[in-house]
């Protein structure tokens, strides 16, 4: 009987324990796939938002959703040579209905983030006025349509659009004049951010050079203030920061408890097979080949539990793809780097789980074992 065969053979011994350890494994690993996925798609639309409107660099102070910076810095960033164009907003979380809160967008009328917006019914807002345009995914959970009126802050707001398009965020969100948001968050001048359009760069210039100099330009001629290029507030920003730790930690988790499955599996497996692995050693087994076997048993259920673990983390992107709320964001497939990376885990967490089972059974004595009732 080949070695393969044999480790197969004691796993199946205790069919249902085996059963269900491969389901905390399976949970373990679909949590790390869904979540750790449904994190990464939650930055790709964060990214979206910045190259679907052509933007280069994000002007903040401090925090980008903490802090604000007045808006006539804005004209100093114009002035300069490497600036294409750029436009003052604002972004705040707001309540709609003691129920539902959303991301409230203040932008310029005549601001480039329209570009990639399509205006399904209406128009855009004016400026000043007390007009608001809905995402499609907000004015469905609202009900609204267009021209029907919705109370913000107490002030009521006339719906002049639902629009789609552009990032996930932006169609569960709401357009109004920046104005009209300053109003409405007491912000006076202050803006949330600025963000640059870059014009092309000089001849024998990389992208990369161009933005650090036009980031460098930008610092030090308003101080106190960060230029971030667009990748990086992309990926660095609180609310991507936080889907993405509480993601890992909640993977953390779940693995670690399905690494104590395995260990505790392989270990009354250990356990119960004592005088086996006696004969084993009385009939010529090194204790580097007992502990291999062991060793081989926790691997393989590690490896079968990654790979019901890829079919659990499908399933439940599959399902927040087919939610309406989150159909925007979640990717209903998994990328071969993840699935490479989650059966690696499987496989580590298996050989870690079993390694002090498989050390305690391969430093065990063949007369001592024989003697274990």
């Amino acid at each position: 009987m080949s070695f393969f065969r044999i480790a197969l053979k004691n796993i199946l011994r205790r069919r249902l324990r085996t059963i269900l350890t491969l389901g905390g494994v399976a949970l373990g690993i679909g949590a790390f796939v869904s979540l750790v996925g449904f994190s990464g798609s939650f930055e790709r639309q964060w990214l979206k938002v910045y190259v679907s409107s052509g933007i280069d660099i994000a002007v903040i102070r401090g925090n980008f959703f903490n802090a604000t910076i007045d808006e006539g810095a804005g004209e100093k960033i114009r002035s300069m040579a490497e600036v294409a164009n750029v436009v003052p907003i604002i972004l705040n979380l707001m309540d709609v209905t003691p129920d539902i809160n959303a991301v409230f967008y203040g932008w310029q009328e005549d601001s480039f983030e329209f570009d990639p917006l399509e205006i399904i019914k209406g128009r855009r807002f004016h400026a000043d006025q007390p007009e608001i345009m809905l995402g499609e995914v907000l004015a469905e959970r609202l009900g609204k349509r267009v021209g029907d009126q919705l109370v913000v802050q107490g002030t009521p707001l006339k719906v002049v659009a639902i629009f789609r398009g552009g990032a996930a965020f932006q169609v569960g969100g709401a357009l109004m004049s920046i104005r009209q948001l300053q109003r409405l968050a007491d912000m006076g001048t202050k803006v949330t951010a600025f963000h640059v359009r870059l014009r092309p760069p000089e001849y024998g210039e990389s992208v990369q050079e161009h933005v650090q100099r036009a980031r460098l330009l930008i610092e030090s001629a308003l101080v106190g203030v960060k230029a971030v290029p667009a990748a990086e507030m992309a990926s660095n920003n609180q609310m991507v920061v936080l889907a993405r730790s509480t993601a890992f930690g909640i993977s953390c988790i779940a693995l670690f408890m399905g690494a104590l499955g395995i260990a505790n599996t392989v270990a009354m497996s250990v356990f119960e097979r004592t005088k086996e692995i006696g004969v084993l050693r009385s009939l010529g087994w090194k204790r580097s080949r007992v502990t291999r076997l062991i060793l081989l048993e926790a691997s393989i259920i590690g490896l079968v539990g990654g790979v019901l673990g890829l079919a659990v983390g499908w399933w439940a992107l599959r399902a927040l793809a087919s939610i309406r709320a989150t159909a925007n964001v979640a990717q209903a497939s998994i990328p071969v780097v993840q699935s490479l990376e989650a059966l690696t885990i499987a496989l580590a967490i298996g050989l870690v789980a079993g390694f002090v089972p498989a050390r305690h059974a391969g430093r065990l004595s063949p007369v001592e074992a024989l003697r274990h009732d």
